[in-house]
């Protein structure tokens, strides 16, 4: 099926976004992991499986609409120095692909492409209510019961 040429490009934009988030995502885990904060490594290394997933369902559509995924194409990564740091720039990029979601969706809207719309509406329900939200409850842990406890809770 051949796609819209601006849908195929907004989806390329999304998987550059989303491959950057699985590489933000990688170097975070293997941090808290060294640090020995295992389930912040077990939670984050999830969370760069789910990019990963997201990235392959983004290939397969531009495929499907007889485009070109471009893989190699990152946006530039944030690695953070301390658990904040990590927690709050990985939140960053949460917000960033959630913004180019909804751009994209209303996008996909105007062209009348329902199918892409309705798949990238799944992603952004992850986005928003899993992965961003969960990040801010993490951050709101840390303002409640302090970095040491929180760190130690995380253990």
């Amino acid at each position: 099926m051949q796609g819209h040429p601006k849908t195929i490009e907004l989806l390329n934009e999304l998987l550059a976004e989303e491959l950057s988030a699985a590489d933000q995502y990688f170097i975070h885990a293997e941090m808290y992991k060294d640090q020995g904060l295992q389930q912040l490594f077990e939670r984050i290394d999830h969370e760069r499986e789910d990019e990963l997933e997201h990235a392959r369902l983004l290939i397969a559509r531009i495929l499907f609409l007889s485009g070109t995924p471009n893989v190699a194409k990152r946006v530039p990564i944030m690695v953070g120095q301390d658990v904040p740091a990590m927690l709050k720039n990985d939140l960053e990029v949460e917000y960033r692909v959630g913004e180019l979601l909804k751009l994209v969706i209303a996008h996909c809207e105007s062209v009348k492409d329902f199918v892409t719309r309705r798949e990238l509406m799944v992603l952004l329900e992850e986005t928003e209510n899993d992965h961003a939200h969960w990040l801010e409850q993490q951050l709101k842990l840390i303002e409640l019961t302090g970095l040491e406890n929180y760190q130690q809770s995380r253990m």
